[in-house]
């Protein structure tokens, strides 16, 4: 659930597809009590205020006989059987071009795997979909296998300036937002003396084997997913700690062993970790792939193992950027994106509800863009553990004065190719 691949296999499909999203201006959303200072709005607000969010439209079907053929198109064979082969052809030959050696890699992480049988492991309801155009989800070794592949792979055609490095410029964009807003590890370690980071919806661990090499001060990164196959593929990379297979081993990028990192599969909602334990809870690109009912019992439980003064990191989808909202407003384009994520509705609609859900809960919440169709969010649980009601923070830092996006938009289009 953190990779990129996770939410932009429509990117390849979209690519065939004959049309364009206007561009609009988005305001920041900040209801009228806010206080501006400088280019960021401060809120000041008790967190027995609840404001109610604003009805944002959803993106209904167009009418019309190109809607009405694409709604036939996903429902039908030819989406399973045609559009989503294509699509994944489309996505290896991106990587092979790019010099990322997605046939022979994938070849080799299948060859190292001792499957295991996970049929009679239970999983919420939710979860129990199709994501990504897998039949099965995030629930099978193919699409396990296939997350960091994929995730190089978009990244090369999204920031085709950059090439095989494209994914690591879009997860740098993260930690430099994050790192802007004050993002850091706490000082005091838990009553066991360590400092540990707990990285929610890890998949196979890109992105807890990335925050290991960033904060060597950390005694413990715990990764938890959902997906047994995902920690299992995981697992298999840091125990075999490859070298990149430019270098005469057989996986896409080198992987540290690093004996800190433990990848176990289980539910972030309620993870049976102790209470005020956790310095850091990292949410990388995986809200938007769960019901929002869901990501606020985890946004619940982030809360509850942080230590006083821990923090939550989020990385997400903007739908209040200019990029997302015109891609989101064209019915279309939309209904390709909706057809590979299943919350992706229930994601947008709820994105200010969620955000207020989190600024009622931790002391202090500060967010800014970080590419021009993504934030970073970082929420600060109260020094003092108690149930006091304080007074709350928010900061928004993803608007210039005029409205438009702090961060501009260098994603390559969906109707675009790398070439054009």
């Amino acid at each position: 659930m953190v990779s990129i691949w996770r939410n932009n296999l429509f990117l390849f499909i979209l690519a065939a597809v004959n049309g364009c999203a206007d561009a609009f201006l988005v305001n920041s959303g900040i209801n009228n009590g806010a206080v501006r200072r400088g280019d960021h709005v401060v809120v000041l607000h008790s967190s027995s205020t609840q404001p109610q969010p604003t009805e944002r439209p959803r993106s209904q079907p167009r009418s019309g006989i190109a809607q009405e053929l694409l709604n036939l198109a996903l429902k039908s064979p030819l989406w399973t059987y045609v559009m989503v082969p294509q699509a994944r052809a489309s996505i290896v030959k991106t990587a092979e071009s790019n010099g990322i050696q997605w046939i022979n890699a994938k070849a080799w992480l299948k060859g190292q795997l001792n499957t295991k049988d996970y049929s009679n492991v239970e999983y919420p309801e939710y979860y129990k979909q199709s994501f990504h155009a897998y039949s099965d989800g995030n629930l099978s070794y193919e699409a396990a296998v296939e997350q960091e592949l994929a995730s190089r792979a978009v990244g090369a055609r999204n920031f085709p300036k950059y090439g095989e490095r494209g994914e690591d410029v879009f997860r740098d964009s993260f930690d430099k937002a994050l790192s802007s807003i004050g993002a850091r590890i706490c000082d005091n370690p838990n009553e066991e003396g360590k400092k540990v980071i707990v990285d929610f919806g890890c998949g196979t661990g890109t992105s807890t084997r990335r925050m290991a090499s960033q904060y060597p001060q950390v005694d413990q990164l715990i990764g938890i997913d959902l997906s047994p196959y995902f920690i299992d593929v995981g697992n298999t990379l840091l125990n075999l700690a490859p070298d990149a297979i430019e270098n005469g081993s057989g996986w896409i990028t080198s992987v540290q062993a690093d004996e800190r990192i433990i990848l176990r599969q289980g539910d972030m909602a309620n993870t049976s970790l102790p209470s005020n334990s956790v310095s850091v809870v990292n949410l990388s690109l995986v809200i938007h792939e769960l019901p929002t009912s869901v990501a606020k019992q985890v946004i619940l439980e982030a809360h509850r193992i942080l230590q006083p003064g821990g923090q939550l990191w989020l990385s997400e989808m903007d739908f209040e950027s200019t990029a997302y909202k015109a891609q989101r407003e064209n019915a279309l384009l939309f209904s390709l994106l909706r057809a590979t994520e299943p919350y992706l509705d229930d994601y947008a609609d709820g994105m200010q509800d969620l955000r207020q859900f989190i600024v009622d809960i931790f002391d202090s919440t500060k967010i800014t863009a970080a590419t021009g169709r993504h934030y970073a969010l970082v929420a600060e649980k109260s020094l003092e553990n108690d149930d006091v009601d304080r007074e709350k923070i928010f900061e928004d830092y993803r608007f210039r004065e005029d409205g438009s996006y702090a961060v501009e938009d260098t994603h390559l289009k969906p109707w675009e190719s790398k070439d054009g």
